[in-house]
């Protein structure tokens, strides 16, 4: 939880997912509007309906090798080039980390944790199989990871909180920017597509077959997808004269569980308006500052239904969008991969089209925005709902651009 009045600085941003290789690639994506789901590549499903889902293709994501690929999960390997991506950005070296006290904390889901299948086959079949397949998912723990990659020896921590854990992980990092804690933190959420969690999802009716709609009235269920998106954070008294590097502020962080039913929300939204209203309250944010909300917008029918009843509650009248129509749900890493394209949205001064909208629900109390609009307003919200009734809200301040 943030503190009242007190901002964090983002010094650098990381992206990779299906719409691209980098923050500026994906970017470019989500405004070209050319991005669409497909049948997985990566594994095959006894599912008769084959859901489309949107992947990382091979040819977007340049980083990975074949020993690498056998070290690491693809969990992890996303995280890491998001990372590197977003140290960039900020203008640090990796020998520079040394020197200052640096946290990592990175939320995800299931990820690789069920990619074992073969080897849980062969032992409850009595066998002794090779547990080479468990040593490698006990060994990628993708905060873990990235702490001994870069030699870091601040607070370590990974955040599985569903859908959550990304902006959770966001919100965890601030506070402990804020406490001083830390005078750097590398900071998201990182996600892999594999079968258990496909079939899983399939099996609670909850996907479409085609592409997702998130608030349109034909709206029919999800696509999954995958990626990472990497912040990172800094202490006011690092490079304390230097405002070029500023990306943007996390100026607010609220979180809140419905308690209601393990995959369904509240039917009134009730935790999303607890953590929305927190995390405002303590950002001070004049709401007329607001240029959009980031939604979680799954395209589900109870996800959207409760989104909208809350926004049209809470912020009448600002503008919102969901930007999983151009790259899937993903899971424990849309909420670090949202706040990233929310900062860089807000800080190009616009937003695209809430993709696959095109027809209001009589029921709803507003509608997305359905195409490319110029916004002003130096605040954006990017808000998550999960698994479990929990939901995470950031108020996310305008920094410099992000090229």
């Amino acid at each position: 939880m943030t503190r009242q009045g007190s901002s964090v600085r983002v010094t650098g941003m990381g992206c990779l997912c299906a719409a691209g290789r980098d923050l500026p690639s994906c970017l470019a994506g989500i405004f070209s509007r050319d991005i669409a789901p497909a049948k997985p590549g990566r594994f095959h499903t006894d599912h008769l309906n084959i859901y489309p889902v949107f992947e990382v293709p091979r040819e977007l994501f340049g980083q990975g090798n074949s020993s690498s690929e056998n070290r690491h999960t693809l969990t992890v390997l996303y995280a890491l080039s998001a990372v590197d991506e977003a140290l960039t950005h900020a203008g640090w070296e990796a020998r520079d980390l040394g020197r200052l006290k640096v946290g990592v904390c990175i939320g995800t889901t299931v990820g690789s944790t069920l990619n074992n299948e073969d080897y849980y086959r062969e032992y409850l079949a009595g066998n002794q199989p090779d547990p080479k397949p468990v040593c490698r998912y006990l060994k990628n723990n993708p905060a873990s990871v990235i702490a001994e990659k870069f030699g870091l020896d601040g607070p370590c921590q990974t955040v599985v909180n569903a859908c959550s854990s990304g902006t959770d992980a966001i919100g965890v990092a601030a506070g402990w920017i804020q406490g001083g804690v830390c005078d750097l933190v590398i900071t998201g959420g990182t996600d892999e597509l594999c079968r258990v969690t496909y079939n899983g999802f399939a099996s609670l009716k909850i996907m479409d077959v085609s592409p997702c709609r998130p608030f349109d009235i034909s709206r029919n269920g999800l696509n999954l997808g995958e990626g990472a998106g990497i912040m990172i954070l800094e202490s006011p008294l690092l490079r304390k004269l230097d405002t070029k590097n500023v990306s943007g502020h996390i100026l607010g962080y609220g979180s809140a569980c419905d308690a209601h039913h393990l995959t369904a929300p509240h039917p009134e939204g009730a935790g999303l308006f607890r953590a929305l209203t927190q995390a405002l309250r303590l950002s001070e944010a004049d709401l007329s500052q607001i240029a959009f909300v980031n939604a979680h917008g799954t395209g589900t029918k109870d996800n959207d239904r409760v989104e909208d009843m809350v926004l049209a509650r809470v912020l009448p009248n600002i503008p919102f969008l969901s930007t999983k129509g151009y790259t899937g749900h993903t899971l424990g890493a849309a909420g670090g991969i949202e706040a990233v394209l929310t900062l860089g949205c807000l800080n190009l001064g616009r937003v695209p089209g809430s993709a696959g909208f095109s027809s209001a629900d009589p029921e709803s109390a507003s509608s997305p925005v359905s195409e490319r609009i110029t916004v002003e307003g130096n605040l954006a919200i990017s808000q998550s709902l999960a698994f479990g009734g929990s939901n995470a809200v950031l108020v996310l301040g305008k920094g410099q651009s992000w090229n």
